[in-house]
């Protein structure tokens, strides 16, 4: 993975008060060529939490290269730290949701969204240059409903980066055979665009926790196909707080490993509904 996010990580996973003044102003500058009247992409930022991130994030974002007219938003979803005081202070146009959960905050996105494809964005990535324009070629293309790319971690401070390279080389291996016949499982939000009025026909999920993306992919499949986009000119940069709920790197490699042996035999073979988990279920009766 090459390093282009090494600039970014001057206002990536630092506290607001110690990044530097000069960002916040390039930053807000940056967005001001984002904000198209008419666009024909619009990236939807969805941000909970994220002051520690977010700037990192925009930055990135305002550093596309793409030929097209863009237009950037973000949903600030119910955040309790200082998420909208950066977005504020950067002139981003942004919307409130209340309603937690990132389905809420997707939908809030899809629904303001101008532009005739949608980009989804996790406030807490890093996306490259081509990001944008990579996934919008894929999009325009005949029979394309949806497009999904791929991610890398960023490492933490002693942690071997041979190992971690050789997790994401298994993952990817894993997610190139599911996509095969399941490409809807392969969906992650933050790697995500599709066609704005068939996600409108559809809508996001709001009853569940999680999954909220792939259940978007499942129901644009009746629209055209989700084309799988591996080059690296498409693969985001994130942390490693999806990888932190079991424990240590290594813990999750065997942890996922033995999820991927289970499951190897569904891999071939289409599927059209998949059952609810209780646990991931909002009970909006508390």
């Amino acid at each position: 993975m090459g390093k282009w996010y090494k600039p970014y990580l001057g206002a990536f996973n630092i506290e607001v008060g110690q990044i530097k003044e000069n960002i916040f102003e390039k930053v807000r500058w940056q967005l001001q060529k984002f904000s198209h009247q008419q666009p024909l992409l619009s990236i939807v930022v969805i941000a909970y939490n994220e002051e520690q991130h977010l700037l990192g994030c925009l930055w990135s974002l305002t550093d596309q290269l793409c030929s097209q007219p863009i237009e950037i938003i973000v949903v600030n979803n119910n955040s309790t730290d200082r998420t909208e005081e950066i977005l504020k202070r950067v002139g981003a146009h942004y919307y409130n949701e209340s309603k937690q959960g990132p389905g809420f905050a997707r939908q809030c996105g899809l629904d303001h969204a101008k532009g005739q494809y949608l980009l989804c964005v996790d406030g807490d990535t890093l996306y490259p240059p081509y990001y944008a324009e990579t996934h919008l070629k894929a999009l325009c293309k005949k029979g394309i409903s949806a497009t999904f790319s791929l991610w890398s971690f960023l490492p933490k401070p002693g942690q071997s980066q041979f190992f971690l390279t050789c997790y994401e080389a298994l993952r990817d291996v894993y997610l190139n055979l599911q996509a095969i016949k399941r490409p809807e499982l392969c969906v992650r939000g933050m790697v995500f665009s599709f066609r704005t009025e068939q996600g409108r026909n559809v809508g996001f999920r709001t009853d569940i926790k999680r999954g909220e993306d792939g259940s978007m992919a499942l129901g644009l499949k009746s629209f055209g196909k989700i084309a799988f986009i591996r080059s690296r000119k498409a693969r985001a940069v994130t942390g490693q707080h999806t990888l932190g709920a079991d424990g240590s790197l290594m813990n999750s490699f065997f942890i996922r490993l033995r999820k991927a042996f289970r499951s190897l035999g569904g891999l071939f073979s289409k599927k059209e509904k998949y059952l609810d988990d209780e646990t991931n279920i909002i009970n909006n009766n508390k």
